[in-house]
């Protein structure tokens, strides 16, 4: 880690993504990466959303290191669940595809943000941490 990583200790509640993409948003400006600081807003929210739901209530940690070969992001949000991160969408992404959400859910779709994180990651996967946990991770190409 460096002096110059985004390095938070957040507790799982709705508000977290939030707060979160407005703190990655400063620093990717900051680190003049605004070239994929909508993919990178997009991830974020998908992860911390994911670590809410898996984790309600419990302290996370989200870690955000500027990476220089290639030049891109690791972005990493560490939650104390042991369960890993599975998608609960199985057709494919397409624009039609998520919006196939039942009528009385007509907002949430739902399972759709592992496949999307996907989609805009270089390289994304989650990492356990015996006794508890895992981290799960995103690296975005700039």
């Amino acid at each position: 880690m460096t002096q110059d990583d985004l390095f938070l200790t957040l507790l799982a509640s709705p508000a977290t993504p939030g707060l979160a993409r407005t703190l990655i948003s400063q620093r990717l400006t900051k680190w003049n990466m605004t070239d994929i600081l909508d993919n990178a807003l997009i991830v974020a929210s998908e992860l911390l959303a994911n670590a809410v739901e898996a984790a309600p209530g419990a302290e996370l940690r989200l870690h955000l290191r500027h990476v220089q070969n290639p030049r891109g992001i690791l972005f990493r949000v560490w939650d104390p669940s042991p369960r890993a991160p599975l998608p609960r969408a199985t057709a494919a992404l397409t624009l039609t595809s998520i919006d196939a959400a039942p009528e009385d859910a007509w907002d949430h779709g739902g399972g759709w943000g592992l496949p999307i994180v996907q989609s805009l990651s270089t390289a994304c996967g989650h990492t356990p941490t015996p006794p508890k946990g895992k981290w799960v991770w995103s690296h975005l190409t700039s």
